[in-house]
């Protein structure tokens, strides 16, 4: 057992956390071969109790690549027992601040956790100005952790973060995973991607934000899960109409300005109309659902069988299987 001391740094904590984790609970990975995929984040930037916002962990036996970090999502992440010391990378879809908010939290604990190499952040264009950005922005807090704890156990190297520019193809291709990036539409932003997970002869593909579009269903056909943003547009076009009546009309032209960079749930049937998939699964949920009212509004339009995700939900496919488990 062990004993919190009466004094302890925020570090010192997370420290804590993570040892006391490791002794209580098993590897998340441990005799596991396939992709596991932990919902870190299922929520937009509209605020709902319970869900951070958008970001997705994908795992092998030896990877560990989240999709996004959108704010609350490092959190998730830790109390889900995702094992951060494995953690190769950030993909980023663009560069909306609830998918980046979280990227300082990520690097902080997975530098705790002893991930061996500097954490890259990849995504489009821009990417480089962010890496900059967030590496200048927490400087002083890395200088304050390794004379703290010492660089042997914080190697300042380790800390600091390193950003990779990319388009579309294929940007990984090693020990057996390979990561496709897809150009998406989510106007004005150009360009934002998806990115398609194979392994172990399974496959995940994660929208983003995006519309349904002619790339992203044929990237989705064959997919195990296909990962889609979803909005539901008569819950939206509500609040729009409620904040009009209340006076309130900032707020209402940015709800009415959403309704056009989202897929709606009836939109989604198109995809699972002309693309084979296993199972698919809704996060970036706009807005995210509260109670069974909003869940019957989302299921309404969905296609029949598909899955309205929840902060800290687990998808595992097991390698060289069609299995399909829902934690």
């Amino acid at each position: 057992m062990i004993k919190i001391p009466n004094k302890i740094s925020i570090t010192g904590l997370l420290l804590y956390s993570a040892v006391a984790g490791a002794q209580t609970a098993p590897s998340p990975n441990a005799a596991f071969d396939g992709l596991k995929i932990t919902l870190c984040g299922t929520s937009s930037p509209l605020p709902a109790p319970g869900r951070a916002q958008a970001c997705v962990a994908v795992e092998t036996p030896d990877h560990l690549y989240i999709v996004d970090a959108g704010s609350g999502s490092a959190a998730t992440a830790q109390l889900s027992g995702i094992p951060l010391d494995k953690m190769r990378g950030i993909l980023l879809t663009h560069y909306h601040s609830d998918h980046i908010s979280d990227i300082g939290d990520f690097n902080l604990n997975s530098w705790i956790a002893g991930r061996p190499a500097p954490l890259q952040i990849i995504g489009p264009e821009g990417v480089d100005r962010i890496v900059e950005g967030l590496n200048i922005t927490y400087e002083l807090d890395r200088g304050y952790r390794v004379a703290h704890h010492g660089a042997e156990l914080l190697s300042p190297e380790l800390g600091v973060l390193q950003s990779r520019t990319i388009g579309e193809d294929v940007i990984v291709d090693e020990g057996g995973l390979r990561i496709t990036a897809f150009e998406v539409s989510h106007p004005p932003i150009e360009p934002a991607y998806g990115y398609r997970l194979d392994y172990g002869g399974r496959s995940v593909v994660i929208s983003g934000d995006s519309l349904v579009t002619d790339k992203i269903v044929a990237i989705s056909d064959g997919a195990d899960v296909v990962l889609h943003d979803a909005m539901a547009l008569q819950l939206v076009q509500g609040a729009e109409s409620m904040s009009r009546a209340a006076g309130n009309t900032r707020i209402a032209t940015v709800l009415h300005d959403i309704q056009d960079y989202h897929a709606t749930t009836e939109d989604l049937v198109r995809l699972t109309a002309e693309a084979e998939i296993g199972q698919l699964a809704l996060y970036h949920l706009v807005p995210a659902p509260r109670n069974a009212m909003a869940i019957a509004a989302f299921n309404g339009d969905l296609p029949e069988g598909s899955l309205i995700t929840e902060d800290g939900m687990v998808i595992s496919l097991p390698a060289n299987s069609t299995e399909i488990t829902v934690d």
